[in-house]
């Protein structure tokens, strides 16, 4: 497992948009979101929705299956940084 496990943000921002140089707001705009909620993704602030994935897929970049699986790997690496509760089985060991 990897020990840092990159923000989805940090990886668009590093793959798609600082090669395409383009600004946040600029960014924002081509996708029709929030300048602020853009700049949450991309500061790791704030995850990649669904409704996100499929505006970066139909922008060309990637495939909203690919943002939204980055996100869930990194949900479940955080969730994994954290000491779980002890969990019992749900059903009942059969004798």
């Amino acid at each position: 497992m990897i020990h840092t496990h990159p923000h989805p943000g940090e990886i668009l921002k590093e793959m798609v948009f600082e090669p395409l140089n383009l600004s946040v707001t600029e960014a924002a705009g081509r996708l029709a979101v929030s300048r602020i909620t853009l700049s949450r993704v991309l500061n790791g602030r704030g995850g990649i929705s669904p409704d996100l994935a499929l505006r970066l897929e139909k922008s060309g970049a990637g495939t909203a299956r690919f943002w939204i699986s980055l996100q869930a790997n990194y949900d479940l690496w955080r969730a994994m940084q954290h000491k779980q509760p002890r969990v019992r089985a749900l059903q009942a060991a059969v004798a």
